[in-house]
């Protein structure tokens, strides 16, 4: 299936650079960050005005054998369908208590 039609949200948050409320974008990339032998994904977004970025948690501090492995590899490698397919799942946001605009 192609998510590259998926609608992206967009998030609104206090931007650290600017100061007030912003809207963030989708960079379309991840971070993986391994600490000890927990892993943290974040998908990448920036503010739309100063590029200041946001992280905004996919996994966290969870073991690597619980992420399958092809989805890691996608992290790894900045898949831009499996980035845009977390970019347009509303219950991510939702369960992270992020603002979303339409």
């Amino acid at each position: 299936m192609s998510y590259t039609n998926q609608k992206e949200y967009k998030v609104i948050h206090k931007c650290g650079h600017c100061g007030k409320k912003m809207t963030f974008v989708s960079t379309r990339r991840f971070r993986v960050n391994a600490n000890k032998n927990k892993l943290d994904v974040w998908l990448i977004y920036q503010c739309k005005k100063c590029k200041h970025t946001l992280n905004i948690p996919i996994y966290e501090r969870v073991s690597p054998q619980k992420i399958p492995r092809e989805l890691y590899d996608g992290f790894l490698a900045n898949d831009e369908e499996l980035a845009i397919r977390y970019a347009s799942d509303a219950a991510l946001f939702k369960s992270r208590h992020f603002i979303t605009e339409s």
